[in-house]
């Protein structure tokens, strides 16, 4: 069994490494010496890396001319092209499918329609014909007592229409609703509603 000795090189080794134990003051200044010498390194590596390129900007109809060797073109590009704005297909209010208002009206009578002791079990059932499946999730977390309506007044009339969806109001006796009818492959399909 090796018997440790105050001289050697472990020794050496394990002084260095246990005088910044030896007090909190030494640890504390050994923490900044440490964290002062890191930011320099990266300062230092920062300071060697080249500068970044960017490229030039004229205006149009400017010309430039550069002299000596040109820089090899990149072989992917460096800015996206143009992207021209987004703006949604609208249709007029007398291309809204009969079936959608249809659905919005059916939807919006079993959602009114919720006599005293229904449960929401029973209420979203009554839904669910209408429904998208993930907007059936939603409604599972309504409380049917505490829908104001009763019963609908009126008929379902579109406010907007768009290729695969209208947005519908449904008044009822106590609001109107906003209904929103998606077209999915089971047909048209209420994905959400809110007060109009």
């Amino acid at each position: 069994m090796p018997i440790r000795s105050p001289r050697g090189r472990a020794a050496a080794y394990r002084a260095v490494w246990a005088w910044p134990l030896r007090t909190p003051l030494r640890l504390a200044v050994t923490v900044v010496v440490v964290l002062g010498l890191a930011v320099l390194v990266s300062l230092a590596v920062g300071a060697l890396r080249p500068p970044a390129q960017t490229p030039a900007v004229t205006k149009p109809g400017a010309t430039t001319t550069t002299t000596g060797a040109r820089a090899p073109a990149s072989p992917t590009p460096t800015a996206l092209p143009p992207v021209a704005a987004l703006t949604p297909t609208t249709l007029p209010l007398s291309a809204a499918p009969a079936e959608a208002l249809q659905v919005a009206q059916n939807w919006a009578t079993a959602w009114a329609t919720h006599p005293a002791g229904t449960t929401n079990q029973q209420w979203v059932d009554s839904l669910v014909p209408y429904t998208t499946p993930e907007y059936v999730g939603t409604l599972t977390g309504v409380d049917p007592a505490n829908i104001p309506a009763t019963r609908v007044t009126g008929s379902a009339t579109a406010t907007q229409v768009s290729p695969a969806s209208v947005v519908v109001d449904v008044p009822t006796d106590a609001l109107t609703l906003q209904v929103t009818v998606v077209d999915t492959e089971a047909g048209w399909r209420v994905s959400g509603y809110d007060r109009a």
